[in-house]
């Protein structure tokens, strides 16, 4: 690399970073979409009704360890962590460093760690972690637009670190996360939410 690409390099790296600042979670947000769009659901984080409805069959007073597939920028992890009991931990997993750097540097709770990995590897991330097993997993991630292979991979995962009674919580635009849910779970229930850009559908696999 020579000097002016080092200095073009740097140039490029000062403006990105004064554009996140000044857009906070969305520049980040925006970025990622941008960088890596097959592995982002959306291009505008979930509402608070999405987020609200999403969440509302977990037992808090149950859950010890929340997992959350493609965090974002965290729409989720701090409505989780304010619901989370004090002994409990929220984990969240992502393929895209961008995030993971923003998540660390923003959430301070001692309950959080975001881990740079795929959710392919959840069960091995939940073990090194210190615990047997997940009570709840929600994923944002895009099933219909995964490389082949990994929806499967992911939904298998999950539904093996789950403990009994626990739920594999997902908020897709597609019914195609459902077809890889039902391959492991036979109770699902189902519901939508207009009030999200775009309107998404919603679904909570249970483990018997």
């Amino acid at each position: 690399m020579t000097a002016t690409d080092f200095a073009c390099q740097s140039l490029g790296q000062r403006i990105r970073h004064r554009v996140q600042r000044a857009m906070g979670p969305w520049g980040v947000f925006l970025q990622g979409f941008v960088e890596h769009p097959v592995m982002v659901g959306s291009i505008i984080p979930s509402s608070r009704f999405t987020i609200r409805k999403m969440l509302a069959p977990v037992k808090w007073d149950e859950c010890r360890l929340f997992v959350e597939y493609g965090p974002g920028v965290g729409t989720f992890c701090r409505p989780v962590l304010e619901r989370l009991r004090r002994d409990g931990q929220l984990i969240v997993i992502d393929t895209n460093p961008l995030y993971i750097d923003y998540l660390n540097a923003t959430i301070p709770d001692s309950r959080f760690a975001a881990v740079l990995g795929s959710a392919a590897d959840v069960e091995a991330i939940v073990k090194a972690h210190g615990h047997d097993h997940a009570d709840y997993v929600l994923s944002g991630l895009p099933f219909s637009t995964l490389p082949d292979g990994v929806g499967a991979q992911i939904a298998a995962a999950t539904h093996r670190v789950l403990r009994p009674g626990g739920a594999f919580l997902v908020y897709q635009f597609s019914a195609k996360a459902r077809l890889f849910m039902a391959r492991h779970f036979t109770c699902i229930d189902a519901g939508f939410e207009w009030l999200n850009v775009l309107p998404c559908k919603l679904f909570w696999g249970w483990k018997a």
